[in-house]
């Protein structure tokens, strides 16, 4: 007796069932229980980078997208946003929606430039404080075929020649400014800050003559290639990189070293930014970026979401009683 319609039905979907289950078992764990696609849909990150592309902050930046869109399994696109010391792309990212889809990069320029501009911009108050990564060690640099052999050799030709130094950095309020400047308060040099957008242009604008000095992370591996000179270090140690190189303690009793971490628009919702937080901080751990890390000459340095909101409200604070203490304007 042939078998009913009723009983092929039946077959027809405990195959089409069978099938069903053996696609989801062959599927990668992206298309089965992941989280980040009930939080985060299908759309890709764009994470906004303050600075140009090519320099110190660029390609740290992307290693970190790499690594987090591996973990999230979508793409996180890298923008540049460059200039303001980071304040452009920071507003930008806290104007976009809070859905967790546009996120900064924040150096710490970011609490200073409001109070000099005037813009009305409240990083603490206006961003999702997601995470801190990673700190800048600052120095500066020197061609290599400059007459300064030393930090002392270079101050005491400013000291003699006010305004014929020139150095370059990210911009007006930027950690580097006000290192620059607090250190020609001390020595009583009368030199001139020239602002670009970012690594690659200051370095640039250092290797064709258009400045005399660069204030930022040392240029490593340039510097062991023989094009530079590092004159002193900002860190809490001495740089082992060029072994000899002083540092700002030796000289002025302070450090100048600047974290940087990631954010997102006011507002997000919580697990989002958990979930952010998290890949984040899986990023950090892999080996691929902390290699990164130590061939651009930068730290560690992890707060979560909680430490590094309370961060961002008191940095806030202390860059406006800077502003104002060293008057500095737009």
């Amino acid at each position: 007796m042939p078998p009913s319609t009723s009983s092929l039905l039946t077959r027809r979907q405990l195959l089409a069932a069978a099938a069903g289950a053996g696609a989801c078992a062959a599927l990668p764990a992206r298309a089965q229980g992941d989280p980040s696609r009930g939080l985060l849909g299908e759309r890709p990150i764009s994470l906004l980078c303050p600075f140009s592309a090519g320099g110190n902050t660029d390609i740290a930046v992307r290693t970190l997208a790499d690594l987090v869109g591996r973990n999230l399994n979508r793409k996180v696109l890298v923008e540049n946003r460059p200039g303001g010391g980071g304040a452009i792309a920071a507003q930008a990212a806290s104007q976009a929606r809070p859905d967790g889809h546009t996120l900064a990069q924040i150096p710490t320029g970011v609490f200073r430039n409001p109070h000099i501009s005037k813009s009305g911009f409240n990083p603490p108050a206006d961003m999702t404080w997601v995470i801190n990564i990673a700190a800048y060690v600052f120095g500066v640099s020197v061609r290599a075929d400059s007459p300064w052999k030393t930090w002392k050799d270079f101050v005491g030709y400013a000291k003699a020649n006010p305004g014929k130094i020139s150095f370059a950095s990210p911009g007006i309020g930027s950690d580097l400014h006000v290192t620059m400047y607090l250190i020609a308060e001390r020595e009583g040099i009368d030199w001139v800050q020239i602002p670009y957008k970012g690594t690659s242009e200051m370095l640039t604008a250092l290797r064709q003559g258009e400045v005399q000095a660069y204030a930022g992370t040392p240029p490593w591996e340039q510097i062991a290639a023989g094009h530079f000179r590092p004159l002193i270090t900002w860190g809490e140690k001495p740089t082992t990189k060029v072994p000899g190189v002083p540092t700002l303690r030796e000289f002025y009793g302070f450090v100048s070293n600047a974290p940087w971490g990631i954010a997102g628009p006011r507002g997000m919702e919580p697990r989002v930014t958990a979930l952010l937080h998290d890949a984040f901080r899986a990023a950090m751990d892999d080996a691929k970026f902390s290699d990164t890390l130590d061939r651009l000459g930068m730290e560690r340095n992890y707060m979560s979401t909680a430490d590094y909101t309370k961060y961002a409200a008191k940095q806030f604070e202390v860059s406006r009683v800077i502003v104002e203490k060293l008057g500095l304007k737009p």
